[in-house]
């Protein structure tokens, strides 16, 4: 056998120099560290995972590593004394830390769990969280279970849908506005929870992949090092699709029609914040620096729209002038959010386009 030996100027903890080996004249063969291989259980035959990362190391793993999602098991324990709201909020951060089971079982065992408690955590957790279902319903206990694993819905999909209804509820919300719409203002209220659902989704399968790196390709992404990108413009279209829903409210407390004058300033703003919304989306999917640039410079047009949009808006009753304000604010944080989403795709993509 032919050594190619493979040196390092420097070790790392827990890191050695092996040498490559040729055999049989085309087969390459590097030895395991015998201490790795007595941990992880193999023996002679076993079969493993080799894995090449995006930077182009190899990652080996056992089967039973490489395909491992977090099924642990966790316990909330409740008292009568316990609200609705602080039993949703304990529900929520044992999701978003990745576990699949949740057990909520009263403290003291003779007691049980309110059906007021009870319904409350069913609704929500039938309503905000992605893949869960209701295994065990008693007074003494109550189960959820995440049934939705990586592949079914990968984290660019999740976003993907997110951002859509968002730009479905601003549009639709600027339509009740100019028609003083009320139900169309309520759905679009109704309809933020749907972006709130995926939101929750998406910084669980982010902490996940955080807590364990391998699956970052099965939850579609690249590197690491996306995780913070993606928990960043996630956050981001929350909140815009929050400002879609301020617009909504204002609506519903709109006496009568406005001034075609402001009708149409603030439907070109929104037309321009929208499209710099979407296309620092697409830039993100397409991983694509000069889309991102572009956006900057496309939603900076927004302040003069602004200015335009306020003074068309002089002439407003004054029980309406506030409401007014405010939805020419929340259509402007559009624009700012999508600037803060371009600015995100420029740092993660800053390396295709250094020499």
């Amino acid at each position: 056998m032919k050594g190619l030996e493979v040196t390092h100027s420097q070790h790392r903890q827990n890191e050695e120099t092996r040498k490559l080996q040729i055999t049989g004249g085309s087969t390459y063969v590097l030895s395991l560290p015998k201490r790795w291989v007595t941990q992880s259980g193999l023996e002679k035959g076993s079969p493993l995972i080799v894995r090449q990362q995006q930077d182009g190391s190899l990652a080996i793993l056992p089967p039973e590593l490489g395909k491992r999602e977090k099924t642990e098991e966790a316990t909330i324990k409740v008292s009568p004394e316990d609200s609705p709201e602080a039993l949703i909020r304990k529900t929520v951060a044992v999701y978003l830390q990745g576990y699949n089971i949740i057990h909520i079982r009263p403290k003291d065992r003779q007691k049980e769990i309110s059906s007021t408690q009870r319904n409350a955590v069913k609704t929500f957790a039938r309503n905000m969280l992605v893949g869960t279902e209701i295994v065990t319903d008693t007074s003494k206990e109550l189960t959820l279970q995440v049934l939705l694993s990586y592949p079914e819905l990968s984290v660019p999909s999740a976003l993907r849908r997110m951002t859509i209804i968002t730009a479905s509820m601003h549009k639709d919300a600027i339509t009740a506005l100019r028609n003083i719409d009320y139900q169309l203002a309520s759905d679009v209220r109704a309809t933020d929870y749907e972006v709130n659902r995926f939101h929750l989704y998406i910084i669980r399968q982010l902490k996940m992949a955080i807590q364990n790196p391998r699956i970052i390709t099965e939850i579609g992404l690249k590197a690491t090092n996306d995780c913070l990108g993606y928990r960043l413009v996630t956050k981001m279209v929350e909140r815009t699709a929050d400002h879609a829903t301020n617009i909504a409210k204002y609506v519903q407390r709109l006496k009568k029609m406005l001034d075609e004058e402001f009708l149409k300033a603030i439907q070109e703003m929104n037309k321009v914040a929208i499209s710099s919304f979407e296309t620092a989306i697409d830039s993100l999917f397409r991983r694509d620096f000069a889309l991102a640039d572009s956006v900057i410079a496309k939603a900076n047009m927004i302040a003069s729209l602004e200015k335009k949009a306020l003074l068309s808006s002089k002439e407003t009753d004054i029980e309406e002038a506030a409401n007014i304000r405010l939805v020419i604010e929340s259509v402007r944080r559009i624009a700012e959010y999508s600037m803060d989403i371009a600015e995100v795709v420029l740092n993660m993509t800053v390396e295709s386009v250094v020499g």
